[in-house]
């Protein structure tokens, strides 16, 4: 049974396309987004941060700031992401913009804010397909040796997932099976289309 997974997380710049990119890499059905209200990226100073509208391409942001300093942006590995970024799709997509993309059956979420909005987002939804759709939140800080590994515990989970069938029927023991497994505790829900 093939799957279709929705990597999400603030921005749709690290940890959700670190994984996109992983699940593509291996065949999944994948796409990618962020919830919150802009893309934000690390500037000089935490009061400077470099601020994108969603759909602004990965190739403007990484001309932009290759622009205005490309030795800070390549140091902290801003330069790099954006261009693993560029290989995986064109821009950031926002997730509350996402209806025309269709249905998921999975939703992974790398922040409980984000898993917080995204249910709060398919609850206002119409539910007309009575689909499910199993909402997961695998917490994972926003730094990119954090997104690798996070990327990886993805790629397993979503894994083991496909490997399942219906998920329906056994979620409760793949969940429970996958924190003994990582030490990593999940939160998870089950939403409607």
């Amino acid at each position: 049974m093939k799957l279709r997974h929705a990597m999400v997380c603030s921005s749709n710049q690290n940890r959700s396309m670190e994984a996109h990119w992983l699940l593509k890499r291996e065949g999944f059905d994948v796409a990618s987004y962020g919830t919150g209200q802009h893309v934000k990226l690390p500037g000089p100073s935490l009061r400077e941060p470099n601020v994108y509208d969603f759909g602004t391409p990965y190739k403007q942001m990484f001309d932009d700031l290759r622009r205005k300093d490309p030795e800070l942006y390549r140091r902290n590995g801003i330069l790099p992401m954006l261009k693993r970024n560029l290989s995986v799709k064109t821009a950031p997509q926002r997730w509350q913009e996402n209806a025309a993309d269709g249905t998921f059956d999975v939703v992974l979420t790398f922040e409980e804010k984000v898993f917080d909005m995204v249910l709060e987002d398919l609850h206002n939804r119409k539910h007309e397909l009575l689909k499910p759709v199993l909402v997961i939140n695998l917490e994972v800080k926003d730094n990119h040796e954090e997104a690798a590994i996070g990327g990886r515990l993805a790629l397993q989970l979503c894994q083991e997932i496909e490997a399942a069938g219906n998920w329906e029927e056994c979620v409760d023991d793949l969940i429970m099976n996958f924190e003994r497994q990582n030490h990593r505790k999940l939160v998870y829900s089950i939403s409607y289309y």
